[in-house]
């Protein structure tokens, strides 16, 4: 999900929430671990979602179809990014 999100980030989810358009929520992708995709149309069979990075991943547009509202695992409410540590030369 670069750019917008980076190894590492944190992210604090809302399990059984509604998702709106333009939310990134977390679901359940065929033969995929668990993934975050931004939501995009919703239609009878589900959401349409979408990577924000259309160069990588796999999203409604790859499998072929909307992911199913109980694949919809929940939505992403705050990312966390921690700050980098440098390390001082002795």
């Amino acid at each position: 999900m670069l750019p917008t999100l980076h190894p590492g980030d944190r992210l604090l989810v809302m399990r059984g929430r509604t998702p709106r358009v333009g939310d990134l929520v977390v679901v359940r992708l065929p033969d995929r671990p668990l993934s975050v995709k931004r939501a995009g149309a919703r239609d009878d069979d589900g959401w349409w979602v979408e990577s924000d990075n259309p160069g990588e991943g796999t999203d409604s547009w790859t499998i072929g179809r909307p992911v199913p509202p109980e694949d919809v695992e929940g939505v992403v409410v705050w990312r966390y990014r921690p700050l980098r540590r440098t390390r001082r030369r002795a």
